[in-house]
Formats: C-alpha cells, structure tokens, sequence
C-alpha cells in the first residue's frame, strides 16, 4: 500500500537536502512492517547522535504521516477513525499573508464568504503604531464578533514583548503567538505571567521533547503543533498526551488536510489553522463551510495528488 505526504521547507535551499534525506532513510525501513509509530522510533533512534531535529525531524514527520496515510488505507479507513476517533467538523481560522492595513483588510474581506470567525495575521513593524494600524484596519472588515489572533514570529525581546502586549489589550486579541525565542523558557515564562493575553506557543517546538520542556516551564497559555516539526503524527499523538495531561487547548499550524484528522483526536482541540499550501496539487483540496472543515471520510490522510498538476514540477 502507498502512502503519500507533504512538508514544507520554507526556503528552497532546504528542498534538496530534505529530500535527499528522506530517500536516505529508506535503507532504515524498507522491509519492515507498517507500524509507523514502531518506524518513527526506528528512525529517532537511528539519528539519536546527530539528533532528530531541523531537517532530519521533518524527514522523519514525512515518512511518518506517509506512514499514517497507508495504514488508514490499508485497514480503508480514514485517519481519524483509526486513530480511534471520527472525522469531525473543527472550527478554522484563516490565517492571512498580508500584514500591511489595507492588504490586510482586502484578503480577509474576500474570505468572509467561507464563514470564518477568526483570522490570524503576523505583526512586529519596527513602529508599534503600525501593529496597531493593522489591527484596527482588520478589526473594522471582520466585525466585533471574530476573533483575532496575532503572531510575532519570535521577532521580540523580552521587554519589548511585555511592553507590546500591554498595547494590545482591550483590542480583543484571542492570543498572542511566539512573541519572543522559543528557545528562551525562561523569557516566555516571564512573558506569559504579566499578560493578559493567552500566550500561544509550539510552531516551532522540535518533537514532543521540545513541548515537554515549554509546558513544563510555563511558557505558554496555549499549545499549537505543526505536523512537519512536531514529528508528524505520531509526534502529534505524544504531543496531545502532554497538552490533555496540562489542560491545554491544542491547535493546529499549516497541514490542514492531516491536521483535521489529528485534531479530531485530540482532547483539547482548539483550532485548525487554514492556510492553503497545497490545495493546487491535491485531488480533493480540503474545504472550508460555515468555518469549519471535516476531515475527508475516505481512507487515508486526505493527501492524494492531482497527477496532472504534480507533473508541471516533476523533474
């Protein structure tokens, strides 16, 4: 049984070694049988001196999520039924590119018509009045009754966060996401006791071990996993554990189509992030109704190519 998947690797510098690496790894697994927790071990165990993170991890997530996707087609069943669940609505928040007032305004207008009730954009312009700007601005298309998520990419210290924060309360702000290292615990954990705005974290955490030491810390009010980082599935399944054992809402980051299936079983789902990466080369593009998506109720993760559109990038 073939099982398919994707990842992102945000710089095309990083495509050829990912894949290298990926294509690498067969000789650890070809021949074993489909247990993809059993292979997603095996392969962490095969790195442990190099270290199953950056690059190596999101090769290991692709294996995994492939992984995930031919068992649920083996035992033709979609993800989330396997995983002992069932594909269910989520609600999804758009997650807008622009960042600048007017740009900002005008993407998230033209979403409106899918029914989202929350919308999340980047800010950290050198001039905080220029966050503010763009808030206001996306405040004034989406209405009182949507939720507004914010996110700073890590682009803060930490008393420039504090400082920032506090300029954001009372503009209704659901959270505020990554506003310093997510390396530095100790300056989330100072950031996250004087906010007053939930704090959410975990894009970028490295595996399960990585979201073991933030919650252990304190470092975040909420958790987010993103599929490729986290360690696919199987990372995704150890990181719900944690966040069910902390009473912490779980949402999602990018890889909606899996990302549904997950959050389906997940205890503390929150939020599936919508961004659209690779709805151009997929069979079905998930879809989002009334703002919320269902995962696909056919066997597998929802990840099947349009071949004719995969073969305008094959090399």
């Amino acid at each position: 049984m073939i099982g398919s998947s994707y990842i992102f690797t945000y710089t095309p510098v990083a495509l050829k070694p990912t894949a290298e690496l990926v294509r690498g790894m067969e000789v650890v697994i070809k021949g074993r049988p489909l247990a993809p927790t059993t292979l997603y071990d095996l392969l962490c165990r095969n790195f442990r001196l190099l270290g199953s993170e950056g690059l190596v991890l999101m090769a290991i997530a692709a294996i995994d999520m492939a992984a995930w996707d031919a068992a649920a087609r083996t035992t033709k069943l979609p993800l989330a039924k396997l995983l002992g669940a069932s594909p269910a609505r989520i609600p999804a928040y758009a997650s807008l590119r622009n960042m600048k007032p007017d740009d900002l305004a005008k993407e998230a207008e033209s979403l409106l018509p899918s029914g989202f009730r929350a919308f999340k954009f980047k800010i950290g312009w050198p001039d905080l009045d220029d966050d503010l700007a763009a808030i206001r601005a996306l405040r004034a298309v989406v209405g009182d009754g949507v939720e507004i998520m914010v996110d700073f990419n890590q682009s803060l210290s930490v008393a420039d966060a504090k400082r920032r924060i506090r300029a954001l309360e009372g503009l209704g702000i659901a959270w505020v996401e990554e506003p310093t290292l997510m390396t530095d615990l100790v300056g989330q954990s100072e950031i996250r006791r004087v906010a007053r705005i939930p704090i959410q974290a975990g894009e970028n955490w490295w595996g399960p071990p990585d979201a073991a030491r933030s919650i252990a810390a304190g470092a975040t009010d909420l958790v987010m996993a993103d599929l490729m980082k986290i360690g696919g599935v199987t990372g995704w399944l150890r990181t719900a554990a944690l966040a069910e054992a902390a009473g912490l809402p779980l949402s999602s980051h990018i890889f909606p189509e899996v990302s549904a299936h997950c959050l389906a079983a997940t205890p503390t789902a929150h939020w599936l992030e919508y961004l659209d990466l690779a709805g151009s080369i997929l069979a079905e593009p998930l879809t989002v109704s009334n703002g919320y998506v269902t995962a696909s109720d056919q066997p597998g993760s929802g990840v099947a190519w349009n071949e004719k559109a995969i073969a305008k990038y094959a090399t």
